[in-house]
């Protein structure tokens, strides 16, 4: 499909006998924010590595632009931030974004310089920043100068490894609004996080990795509507509850009129029992990926302890 520009198929990597990741089948199309969700050890940057051509698969295959990743083509229009960046201490940040450009692919235009300004004015790189040797420099300036080096090229799909690495709340929300524009723009970005609350705001798809094996993937939309849910509700009279239940709720806590529900799967019979009965308070708070980790996580755990 055109509108892919990445495909991992079946993917396996092992280092010796460690089974970093396990039969990972994912694509990233334009137009998507894919967050690669996992705790430390789960196979994220092990995928970012692949999908780059930066180690051999054990099996399955990997596409980019549709080429292997191997291939100089396959690589321009590619931008990517390791999660452990290392630039030359010896560089100002102007020298370093400069040897960045003239490495990337020969089928990548040149940055635009006004382009160039524009990201390190809204990242919050000034010029004494850009003036300092990088040895100098901060680990929240020298991630900024490593977003500027992905970004300044224009990309058609961004691999970003931690993004938000070191960087305070401000710099965040313009990352996150750089990501937004590029899904605008019909651009691809899969970056990885183990922070929920960052891959809840920035991205419109999840997919989530445990152990190496890809446990969920799906938008954030799909997997707020699939995760259960808690309903507080007060009625006027008595609570129907025998509708309640036959609606799909579960009383979770009463106390007199006052009920918390849990509530999974369709809501059209459960609403139509609320709009027949009078209702003095309703609360439904909507789900963040906070419950979704807890529930894909706390499987394992659970797993683990039996």
């Amino acid at each position: 499909m055109a509108d892919t520009l990445l495909a991992l198929s079946g993917l396996s990597k092992r280092f010796g006998d460690v089974l970093a990741l396990d039969d990972l089948t994912l694509d990233v199309s334009r137009g998507e924010v894919v967050g690669l969700l996992g705790p430390n050890g789960a196979g994220k940057t092990t995928a970012i590595r692949l999908a780059l051509g930066l180690a051999v698969p054990t099996a399955g295959s990997v596409r980019l632009f549709g080429r292997s990743p191997r291939e100089a083509a396959a690589r321009a229009g590619l931008g990517y931030l390791p999660g452990e960046l290392a630039l030359d201490p010896r560089l100002d940040g102007h020298a370093m974004l400069a040897l960045n450009a003239r490495l990337h692919a020969p089928g990548d235009a040149p940055p635009d310089a006004t382009r160039v300004g524009e990201l390190c004015e809204r990242l919050g790189l000034s010029h004494a920043d850009l003036s300092r040797p990088v040895r100098d420099d901060s680990s929240g300036t020298r991630q900024k100068l490593g977003l500027v080096a992905a970004w300044q090229h224009d990309p058609e799909l961004l691999l970003l490894d931690e993004p938000t690495n070191a960087l305070d709340p401000l710099v965040r929300e313009a990352v996150f609004e750089l990501l937004r524009e590029a899904a605008a723009a019909g651009k691809a970005v899969l970056h990885s996080s183990h922070v929920l609350s960052e891959v809840d705001r920035s991205c419109n798809s999840v997919a989530v990795l445990r152990g190496g094996r890809l446990v969920e993937r799906g938008s954030v939309s799909e997997l707020r509507r699939r995760l259960t849910r808690h309903m507080l509700v007060r009625f006027r009279g008595a609570p129907p509850v025998a509708a309640l239940s036959a609606a799909g709720a579960v009383i979770l806590e009463r106390d007199g009129a006052r009920l918390v529900l849990q509530v999974a799967g369709a809501l059209d019979p459960l609403l139509a029992v609320l709009a027949s009965h009078p209702v003095d308070e309703l609360a439904f708070p909507e789900p963040d990926l906070s419950a979704a980790f807890a529930h894909w996580y706390g499987d394992a755990a659970r797993e683990a302890r039996s």
